[in-house]
């Protein structure tokens, strides 16, 4: 199989698809791999890197479509990539449908096959190509905020470990799951008094008996949520539906309750975002104020971190990308019920429930489409 790697053209990101330790692996199994020039440049993978690993270097994005059999990417196809692609062509990438309507038709029109990584599962009921950038975006979410919280930035100019004689920051983290877990870690670890909200109580659990003072955790009602809301200095909401939009945790009227100055760090803005007011930003321009509340949604979180972040991404991605390559989608994912959890659009067919219930799409069973 002809495995193609664009460069990323969404502002702003710098991860690549394939490194060169996977385009050696692909090579190993028989496979070409076209690399566009400079397309790992900002993940510090020159083209000599992948020339050293037996790929071929296209000069153009237009070429990499053309000839591969298989596009695998970071994030979603953009308008201009999705006019590339054709009927019969893989897409093995990031989608996040269920809040990107024009997205979904483009890819419905297109006649192309995508596997989303965000929706492939694995036997525990976890999902392991989120999870590495599930763990870097809940690591980095404290930072970003701690960044925001400064005065000069719009925040309240709050110190998240605070100083002798003064209180650390109070931060409240919206999600258990992987999202939640990294950031409160992080942010307890700053200094800061933090407090971990989900509705698992198994989760809540584990969090206390694994971290046991080092947050504090609450599950998560109306209630709970409307007495913490206007004691936070940072909100960091991390809930996910695994392919479904982000429910809406904190309106636009709870705005009012919060401290001037206060911040939003929304990681869910992929799935559209957990926070009423939340609208999806840039890293050249990644704040924005509502009625005097600081919110940080910069869709590619990771993408900040772009060597870390490539890096473990290939490594969960990798596996899979083989899979496919080596046996053919169909095969593949008929061998692997979890690979076929991945699978989002086939040949102008959606084949994701939660994406068809969000956008009020007709949906055909995944195991339709392969047989």
């Amino acid at each position: 199989m002809k495995l193609g790697c664009p460069k990323e053209v969404k502002p702003q990101e710098f991860r690549v698809g394939i490194t060169p330790n996977a385009a050696q692996e692909a090579v190993a199994h028989g496979h070409e791999v076209l690399i566009e020039t400079q397309a790992g440049v900002g993940a510090g993978f020159d083209d000599d890197a992948y020339v050293a690993a037996g790929a071929t270097i296209l000069a153009t994005a237009p070429e990499v479509f053309a000839s591969a059999d298989m596009i695998v990417k970071v994030k979603e196809p953009q308008p201009v990539e999705r006019k590339m692609l054709r009927e019969g062509q893989l897409l093995f990438t990031y989608l996040h449908l269920a809040p990107d309507p024009e997205q979904t038709r483009d890819l419905l029109d297109s006649g192309c096959t995508a596997i989303a990584y965000e929706t492939v599962t694995d036997r525990n009921g976890g999902l392991p190509l989120l999870a590495p950038m599930s763990e870097v975006a809940g690591r980095l979410a404290p930072q970003v905020g701690a960044w925001t919280l400064q005065k000069a930035n719009g925040g309240r100019g709050v110190l998240m470990g605070g100083v002798p004689g003064v209180g650390p920051a109070r931060i409240i983290v919206i999600g258990g799951g992987v999202v939640g877990t990294h950031a409160a870690r992080i942010a307890a670890g700053m200094g800061a008094d933090v407090t971990v909200l989900d509705r698992s109580l198994p989760r809540l659990r584990y969090l206390d008996d694994v971290y046991g003072n080092v947050f504090n955790t609450g599950y998560s009602t109306g209630g709970l949520m409307a007495e913490l809301l206007p004691l936070a200095d940072m909100v960091i909401g991390a809930v996910l539906i695994p392919g479904a939009a982000a429910p809406k945790l904190v309106t636009r009227a709870q705005l009012s309750s919060m401290k001037p100055g206060a911040v939003l760090v929304d990681v869910a803005i992929d799935q559209g975002g957990c926070f009423e007011t939340s609208k999806a930003t840039t890293h050249s321009d990644p704040i924005y104020e509502v009625d005097g509340v600081m919110h940080y949604c910069v869709a590619n979180m990771p993408g900040a971190v772009a060597r870390t972040s490539t890096i473990a991404l290939s490594n969960a991605t990798m596996p899979f990308m083989l899979a496919l390559a080596d046996k053919g989608w169909k095969k593949a994912c008929a061998d692997d019920p979890h690979l076929l959890a991945g699978l989002n659009v086939h040949a102008g067919q959606l084949t994701y429930a939660a994406v068809g219930e969000a956008l009020g799409l007709d949906v055909v069973a995944p195991e339709t489409a392969i047989a």
